[in-house]
């Protein structure tokens, strides 16, 4: 019994209560007087003197407060990523269509309920966080769910005239003072830019403008122009905020996953 005792101790003490590093302090964070973070301090800025995007970011939480996790918002954007625009997303017929038959089907096919990637759209509505890593040639997403990335290029190269479809398709970007607009083509068309099933097609250009004003915040401004998709050019604002002493967390969509069968009994 003694033996088992001393055992069971060993055990207790060799394993970690809770994952390595989710509340390890973020490094030179500005302080107010308080010694609380200060998010109002100003925008951090590279050797290149452009602003730094460089840390972990989260959608904005309900509160508009930074410590407030695990409570991170989905942004409405996130179902309906032309909730806040009047009349709602300027689709082509065959895309309303399409949408409707989707929001109908319940959103069996989004390719998200498949364990499939997001794309551009959902990287930014999404409530899982993202890190950047921030060098001035090259600008790194990594992203908590199935612990996945995205590059885009500060090198000044052009976009491909054929790419190739991918998911997260190809990127490029250049300054306009302090925002970084960054463009993007070659996006898959099994894309869903949100829950509700709006459609993206290979003909897409993509293009964003990131902002960052201060040191807590990150606003993105992000505009489709697909004319085989919508009639016209659109527009949807999000924001991320920082998020402090807590890093990544692995998000494996196939882990245990079980609602692959039930979806395809469902059909």
């Amino acid at each position: 019994m003694r033996l088992l005792g001393a055992t069971a101790a060993v055990l207790l003490v060799a394993t970690p209560a809770f994952p390595q590093w989710l509340t390890y302090p973020t490094a030179h964070v500005p302080r107010a007087a308080t010694g609380k973070p200060d998010l109002q301090a100003p925008t951090p800025r590279g050797a290149n003197g452009k602003p730094d995007f460089s840390g972990l970011w989260g959608t904005m939480c309900r509160n508009n407060t930074v410590l407030c996790m695990p409570d991170f918002a989905v942004p409405p954007e996130f179902g309906n990523i032309g909730v806040n625009m009047p009349g709602g997303l300027p689709y082509q017929p065959w895309a309303a269509a399409l949408v409707k038959a989707r929001q109908a089907d319940f959103g069996k096919d989004d390719p998200t309920t498949h364990c499939l990637p997001g794309g551009i759209a959902k990287l930014h509505t999404a409530a899982l966080l993202r890190k950047i890593v921030h060098t001035p040639e090259l600008l790194v997403y990594l992203s908590e769910r199935n612990a996945s990335y995205r590059q885009v290029f500060l090198d000044g190269r052009a976009l491909p005239a054929d790419p190739q479809p991918s998911w997260n398709g190809y990127s490029s970007g250049r300054w306009e003072g302090d925002t970084l607009v960054i463009r993007t083509n070659g996006v898959l068309d099994r894309n869903w830019l949100d829950r509700a099933g709006s459609p993206v097609t290979e003909s897409a250009t993509i293009t964003e403008r990131i902002h960052r004003p201060n040191y807590g915040t990150l606003e993105v401004e992000l505009t489709v122009d697909d004319p085989v998709a919508y009639t016209k050019p659109w527009t949807v604002h999000v924001s991320h905020v920082i998020v402090l002493d807590t890093e990544l967390l692995d998000v494996i969509c196939l882990e245990n996953e079980k609602d692959a069968a039930h979806l395809r009994g469902a059909r």
